[in-house]
């Protein structure tokens, strides 16, 4: 295996590791107000990702910058061709931001609910813009013999490209829904457990159909290849095991079929990095784009020393904020009432008195 090679596959697991643990993220906030439908199951929800959601969109950042240092042509004439899209993905993405630090900035209804339309808006084109620009990359874009992209904005958005982007938008709402029935309880979980379940069925065949047009797209052979058979299999038991409530098998098989169609993209897209629908002869390929030996020596180490400990500490951050959240956690209480041990809400006669003691009449 080349370095070139070595690395194209570490972009991989970036755009796979991306989406695995932003996509429940993006999932949540498209799902947010429709699982939690009064105030202190809104917020319920959205603290479920609440110390989670900034250090997921750092694999983003990072797999936007392997390619910058591991294949700047791949790079240079991709995100040249995405100019406006780029803008378009920042703006979700600082809608999403914001909309978590200043949605309880004030104690009026109107405010928040606009902060809750940013944020269930901004996540659900974060994941159709990535999904339009991965699926072009397959499909291909016009690309001359200088690596230069020579079409439009238009001319991203390909039927290929759109329904790409519709796939993971709806793979991240199965994956938000099974995540949100994990982390609370209450009406909320059910109402979650039978957002999953609904979805799960529509979500099957949205990714089936995605599976087989990527098959096409690639035209590497009739057979489908283990991958492609994988995505299939996993997304039919995802929707069957969300329909029964087994919440950690589904969130688990969610988990894999976002992962699995990341690797479906970049599988069926090697050796090309990017498809020329100009001419095949201006494929972008791992060799043609990529950095020098040394450059990508160097990047090894580093990412061989480092990305071990970025792994540590997001486990660790998972397995410390693992708890179950309930809205009633969030419910306005009257003074002087202690919340319950357990986190439920007191009686609606105020909390328990201890024995022996007596009204005052």
């Amino acid at each position: 295996m080349t370095l070139a090679q070595f690395w194209f596959i570490l972009v991989a697991v970036l755009w796979t590791g991306f989406f695995v643990l932003e996509g429940f993220d993006l999932g949540v906030g498209m799902l947010h107000g429709i699982v939690g439908r009064d105030e202190p199951g809104r917020r319920a929800v959205i603290n479920t990702i609440g110390p989670l959601w900034d250090g997921n969109e750092v694999w983003l950042i990072v797999a936007g910058a392997a390619i910058f240092a591991a294949f700047p042509g791949w790079y240079a004439t991709w995100f040249s061709g995405l100019y406006l899209a780029l803008v378009l993905l920042l703006a979700a993405l600082m809608a999403r931001g914001t909309s978590f630090e200043f949605r309880g900035k004030r104690d009026s209804v109107a405010w928040r609910r606009t902060w809750d339309a940013l944020l269930a808006g901004g996540s659900l084109l974060v994941p159709l813009l990535i999904g339009i620009a991965l699926g072009d990359l397959l499909n291909g874009l016009p690309i001359d013999k200088s690596q230069n992209y020579t079409g439009s904005f238009w001319d991203l958005l390909q039927p290929y490209g759109i329904y790409t982007g519709i796939t993971l938008v709806a793979i991240c709402i199965l994956h938000g829904a099974t995540f949100i029935t994990l982390k609370t309880t209450g009406e909320v979980a059910d109402r979650a457990a039978r957002v999953a379940a609904r979805s799960g069925p529509a979500v099957a065949l949205i990714v089936i159909g995605w599976a087989v047009w990527t098959h096409v797209v690639a035209g590497k052979g009739f057979w489908p290849n283990p991958v492609e058979i994988g995505i299939v299999i996993v997304v039919i038991a995802a929707a069957w095991l969300a329909s029964d409530r087994h919440e950690g098998w589904a969130f688990a098989c969610s988990t894999i079929t976002i992962a699995l169609a990341m690797l479906t993209l970049f599988t069926d897209l090697y050796p090309n990095v990017m498809v020329s629908s100009t001419n095949s002869a201006y494929n972008l390929t791992i060799a043609n784009t990529a950095s020098p030996s040394y450059t990508l020596k160097l990047m090894s180490i580093v990412a061989l020393v480092f990305l071990p400990v970025v792994l540590v500490y997001t486990a660790w951050n998972y397995y410390v904020f693992r708890k179950r959240i309930s809205s009633s956690d969030f419910a306005p209480r009257l003074p002087g009432v202690r919340p319950s041990p357990d986190g439920s809400a007191p009686p609606p006669g105020g909390p328990a008195k201890p024995p022996g003691v007596r009204e005052k009449t």
